[in-house]
């Protein structure tokens, strides 16, 4: 197939000036270059194409592909996930990953803790903080946890996350509204075992790949996955995996976040972060339906290499699940003729 790949280069967005926070979701080259290796010895024709603006430019210039890779995470708003998805969906091009829908849901945690409850997944208690007058109204008990409603990589997340009294609620939301400029996300903290569980597939066909526990060194900033700690994993947190034949709470967990990917509607492949309660009961805390590829470092590729998926096969199983969304071409039926005046 001939495969566009869509992406956000973080060192294009630093030479425009964004910050190292405000890129930290967007990848690197070398994630790019191991996608596109992996995509031409799989038999296919890989085309870089670029963010969102530079997709618009090149499907103006009436380029098409057979399927698109999207990684892409988007810059700006609780919606940036969707955008590329939205552009293909105009254009009739199959893609990658989740639609549109999925990606926004997933991305405002509050709404997908609000899916996942519904279909019976266990997640902690919760409030949305818009303004800092909302705070007042927060009724959970301490400590809770905070972060910003719609960002990843652990961004907003550090030492004072985790929250103790009402004065530092107050203190760590206003910093957070200022910051980040959107709401903040409080739940009951979970002092258990940190899961990442990976999947791939599309509702029925959706199965789990495996499963790493999050182990934050003695160095590391305590009690959360933090984006300092993400940052800088290679010395300040252990991965390991962990197998459900082994392990019970895995076991419930791996279940619980199939349940959850389902609920949501995710496709192809990512993953479901789950924390324990002080029981050892798994909880959903947010679902990543863009997951990071870089190999070696992101989770989704690092479960698969120590589960014995190599980064070919990932990615080969997620291009699967997707070409099955490829429609026939329909005779007659000329979709181009919708872009004349």
């Amino acid at each position: 197939m001939h495969v566009g790949v869509t992406y956000d280069l973080r060192e294009q967005y630093l030479a425009a000036g964004y910050s190292e926070e405000e890129t930290a979701e967007f990848d690197q080259p070398a994630t790019v270059d191991a996608m596109e290796v992996a995509l031409r010895d799989l038999g296919h024709k890989p085309d870089r194409i670029g963010n969102a603006r530079q997709l618009v430019t090149r499907l103006a210039a009436g380029d098409r592909w057979d399927l698109v890779f999207n990684i892409a995470e988007g810059l700006r708003g609780v919606a940036r996930e969707s955008q590329v998805p939205a552009i293909l969906d105009v254009y009739e091009i199959p893609y990658t990953f989740s639609d549109p829908l999925v990606l926004g849901v997933c991305l405002h945690k509050a709404l997908a803790k609000m899916v996942v409850r519904a279909a019976g997944v266990a997640t902690p208690d919760f409030a949305v903080i818009e303004r800092p007058e909302d705070v007042a109204g927060v009724d959970l008990p301490f400590p809770l946890f905070a972060k910003p409603l719609a960002e990843g990589t652990g961004k907003g997340i550090d030492a004072t996350s985790k929250i103790a009294d009402r004065s530092a609620l107050n203190r760590v939301c206003a910093d957070l509204l200022a910051r980040f400029r959107q709401p903040v996300l409080i739940e009951t903290f979970l002092p258990g075992r940190e899961l990442t569980v990976g999947l791939v597939g599309t509702g029925p066909e959706a199965e789990v790949l495996g499963t790493l526990e999050i182990i934050l060194l003695p160095q590391a900033e305590p009690d959360v996955y933090s984006y300092k700690n993400k940052e800088l994993c290679d010395d300040l947190v252990k991965y390991r995996l962990v197998r459900p034949q082994d392990d019970e709470e895995v076991r419930l967990g791996e279940a619980l976040a199939l349940k959850a990917w389902r609920a949501l509607g995710c496709r192809d492949g990512g993953r479901i972060d789950l924390r324990s309660d002080a029981a050892g009961r798994p909880h959903f805390m947010e679902a990543n339906p863009l997951a990071g590829l870089h190999p070696g470092h992101s989770d989704l590729p690092m479960l698969c290499e120590r589960g014995g998926i190599d980064y070919r096969t990932l990615i080969d199983r997620i291009v699967r699940s997707a070409a099955k969304r490829l429609q026939p071409n329909v005779p007659g039926r000329n979709p181009q003729m919708l872009t004349a005046p």
